[in-house]
């Protein structure tokens, strides 16, 4: 197994793979100026429907994917998202790297709407999801003890300060079902947790995309205090907008920005996320469900 192992890592490194980054928010970041090449593409996925097209546009040279996490014209809710899809459709079409722009609501008073969070930690509280590419049939469990790729992080880091963003570096998100909003008792719950930020969006998707082997990394927009605030106990749909849309021209300085230097040639995750698969499936080939292990052809089929 060692020596397996070793040759695998040996070939890797003699063929290094092409970075394409992906990207997942809304229409404030496909949008964004400077893209080259654009071109809208249909992925088929066993997983479903995707929640739109990519697309496909290249920045400075670099390939870039984008898909509109919910929607051209915001048709789903979070609830509605077939996150499998989407990271699958992802996978298939290259992306060696894969950042997440989104709103969120804040929990602290250092970081008011317009501050940016480079989340690190997750904590999970959707139920309506499906959350793994695996299960019955064929097991695997990868590790989330640490859910975002600190490459990424480093290099979004440096672009939000090249482009004069107000970012904070770490912080944990709660993730909520929705679509509704808090209440005020479940908001001073998830404050009193520590947490940081809370949104939608982020949970299965940081999950699926470390069994994608898909380096992540997640850019938290706030755009509200959550209800805990005195001053937002009502959160409007409304502000949230008007501060959104603010949130997303920063976005795209920032992508730009991070696109310009980003490296041509995928780095190795040093907390190896994106060979996450190595150490993670249990069932024997023997005993695999051969629909189950037809369907994984794009996100296991590195390790099948």
């Amino acid at each position: 197994m060692g020596n397996t192992d070793s040759r695998i890592r040996t070939l890797g490194e003699e063929h290094m793979t092409k970075t394409v980054l992906g990207v997942v928010g809304g229409s404030g970041v496909y949008d964004m100026p400077g893209l080259d090449n654009r071109e809208w593409k249909r992925i088929e996925s066993p997983w479903g429907e995707p929640s739109d097209e990519l697309l496909f546009a290249s920045y400075s040279d670099l390939p870039i994917v984008f898909l509109p996490r919910h929607g051209r014209g915001h048709r789903l809710s979070p609830s509605d998202i077939n996150f499998r899809a989407n990271i699958d459709c992802l996978k298939r079409a290259g992306v060696t790297d894969l950042i997440s722009v989104s709103a969120c609501g804040s929990f602290r008073e250092d970081l008011p709407p317009g501050s940016f969070v480079l989340v690190d930690q997750f904590i999970d509280r959707t139920f309506r999801r499906e959350s793994s590419f695996f299960g019955k049939g064929l097991v695997a469990h990868v590790s989330m003890a640490h859910p975002v790729s600190p490459n990424l992080v480093d290099r979004l880091e440096e672009a939000t300060k090249e482009v004069g963003i107000t970012c904070r570096r770490g912080g944990t998100y709660l993730a909520m079902e929705g679509p509704q909003f808090s209440s005020y008792a479940e908001s001073m719950l998830y404050k009193s947790w520590g947490c940081d930020v809370i949104g939608m969006t982020n949970m299965p998707e940081a999950k699926l995309a470390r069994e994608a082997e898909i380096c992540y990394a997640s850019v938290a927009m706030v755009t509200d205090f959550d209800c805990w605030h005195p001053d937002h106990d009502h959160v409007q749909v409304s502000d949230v907008i008007a501060v959104l849309t603010r949130n997303a021209e920063k976005a795209q300085k920032l992508l730009a920005n991070l696109a310009q230097s980003f490296p041509r040639e995928h780095e190795a995750c040093p907390l190896g996320s994106d060979r996450a698969l190595d150490v993670a499936i249990i069932t024997p080939p023997e005993d695999r469900d051969p629909e189950l292990f037809a369907k994984l052809d794009a996100i296991a089929g590195r390790v099948l």
